[in-house]
């Protein structure tokens, strides 16, 4: 980066996943950040009320300017980003940057992506490496092309995904460590001498936009792995089951200690205040430790289970 002279850059991004990278950069002496671009303010809760994003709150209370476009498709919603910017830094935005918006910035168009690429590429990283059963993941700091996380990659942050770790807590987790990463390539960026490196051709995963067919479950599966589809889907959207005429929204599992004693997979092997939750699986059993009820706090199975009665053997149905 040229000394004295700080980059003059847009930052890009809509959820809180994005809001410490771009704490980050305005806390950084060699960032100025001249305007931050965010999705529309959408109604949302049971009064859908117009709610700001996540990162247009966090830019008001830096004092930064925000731009929200519906979109940016149509050429004439580019007119602030033609200001003579450095850079523009993408995290989590929500919408495919067209390459005539990529090649408005000097410098081009970096991303904060929450896998290690090409692992993962796409909508939901986070979900998927959780679900999928992987012990790792982490940040990619990636320059961004025409492709879907396509780019070459400047430098990754790799974490170990904790037992029983939920999406949630990951998320929360890769957000910190993006925000760090983002700012230690800073000059690497600025420095045209400095290539990223391509990515490689083998190995490519794609993390799908998550639906309602995310909020399934397989209970013919191991244990281990309706585990982590469990923990992936945390807290949103929600692996649903319902025993009976009892919808529950399942936020935390692990793999039992308990034998299935050939109990049919899909069927309750124990459910009660001491015991806790049980489900057997096509090869093993599940505990389920946390989950949440219609209209109800999340709760511990345990503590759910004090008024609530799933008798062993009950077959369970998942999906909405």
């Amino acid at each position: 980066m040229t000394e004295g002279r700080r980059l003059r850059l847009v930052f890009m991004g809509t959820p809180d996943f994005a809001v410490p990278s771009l704490q980050a950069l305005a806390a950084d002496g060699r960032c100025d950040v001249a305007l931050v671009v965010t999705q529309p303010d959408r109604p949302s809760g049971r009064g859908h009320a117009l709610t700001a994003p996540p990162v247009k709150v966090a830019a008001t209370e830096l004092g930064l300017p925000v731009y929200q476009p519906e979109s940016l498709r149509d050429e004439a919603t580019w007119e602030p980003l033609r200001a003579g910017f450095d850079l523009f830094v993408v995290a989590a935005y929500g919408q495919i940057l067209r390459q005539a918006v990529l090649d408005l910035p000097r410098m081009g168009c970096v991303n904060v992506h929450a896998s290690l690429l090409p692992r993962w590429r796409g909508a939901a990283p986070i979900h998927r490496a959780i679900a999928a059963g992987d012990a790792t993941t982490g940040v990619s700091i990636m320059r961004m092309e025409r492709g879907l996380d396509t780019g070459p990659v400047y430098a990754m942050g790799a974490l170990m995904i904790g037992d029983e770790e939920t999406a949630g807590e990951l998320h929360d987790r890769l957000a910190i460590v993006g925000a760090k990463l983002l700012v230690e390539t800073l000059d690497s960026v600025a420095d045209t001498t400095v290539v990223p490196a391509p990515q490689p051709k083998t190995r490519t995963t794609y993390a799908k936009m998550l639906g309602a067919g995310d909020r399934r479950v397989d209970f013919e599966a191991p244990a281990a792995a309706v585990a982590s589809v469990i923990n992936g889907m945390s807290p949103w959207p929600g692996v649903m089951i319902c025993c009976g005429d009892e919808p529950m929204t399942l936020l935390r599992a692990r793999v039992s200690a308990l034998p299935g004693d050939g109990a049919a997979a899909g069927t309750i092997v124990a459910a009660d205040a001491g015991a806790g939750l049980h489900i057997a699986c096509g090869d093993g059993v599940i505990e389920v430790i946390e989950l949440k009820r219609p209209g109800k706090r999340k709760m511990a199975a345990t503590e759910c289970l004090r008024g609530v009665s799933l008798p062993a053997g009950a077959p369970v149905t998942s999906g909405p």
